[in-house]
């Protein structure tokens, strides 16, 4: 099954009020609309894309050891993806992919990490939970997410849902600020230039990891 394939069957059950979440229906609308402001907000054309240059970054892996992008880059290409945190589940099946993914980027000389604002212990629920042998670095106040073109305030009245819903981001986050990244991924050639782009404002669409590839190889025969 495709990574879209399980995305749009959990949202199935999602919106059908299954287990283990058993969503009232009345949030349904409330997200949808977020989502569709957002999408019209046209933000994500205006995301870096392909042949831009990637911002230089250094963030914080869970055990707080800084990982720099510039000394990835010297290693091989970087496949990045940014997500929301341990609490969205749709991110959680992104990871599950891009776990099962790896060997494959590795064979291909690239190194992958995800970027979330949550906090390290937060890094390190994603990593056991979705079983992960790749980095959660923090984006302390979504800044790398911003330089990309990532960030965005959610609306207040997602706001009080996600309270209402105990979807506490400030905790989460560690982080006053009600910002999430739209869901994002990035493959940055040895030369700093953005290869490939897909930014997602629905957050219930994500790119197959394996589309990449190609790019990865494109790379790989090029250096």
């Amino acid at each position: 099954m495709t990574l879209q394939a399980k995305l749009d069957a959990f949202k199935a059950d999602f919106k059908g009020g299954k287990a283990p979440y058993f969503a009232p229906p009345e949030i349904h609308p409330i997200m949808e609309r977020a989502t569709a402001e957002l999408v019209a907000s046209g933000q994500a054309g205006r995301a870096l894309k392909a042949g831009d240059r990637a911002p230089v970054f250094t963030l914080n892996d869970p055990e707080g050891k800084p990982v720099s992008s510039t000394e990835l880059l010297a290693k091989g290409p970087l496949v990045i993806s940014f997500y929301r945190g341990v609490w969205c589940p749709y991110c959680n099946f992104e990871l599950q992919a891009l776990q099962e993914t790896l060997s494959q980027f590795q064979s291909l000389g690239a190194n992958l990490v995800a970027i979330s604002p949550q906090t390290a212990a937060n890094s390190r629920k994603s990593q056991r939970q979705n079983k992960l042998d790749f980095p959660i670095l923090s984006d302390t106040h979504n800044d790398v997410a911003a330089a990309f073109g990532l960030r965005f305030a959610l609306p207040d009245y997602l706001i009080e849902l996600y309270k209402n819903l105990k979807n506490d981001l400030p905790a989460f986050n560690d982080d006053p600020a009600w910002t999430l990244p739209m869901p994002a991924r990035y493959v940055i050639g040895q030369d700093g230039v953005i290869a490939y782009a897909e930014v997602n404002p629905d957050y219930t669409r994500r790119p197959e990891p394996d589309s990449m590839l190609p790019v990865l190889q494109n790379l790989l025969a090029t250096a």
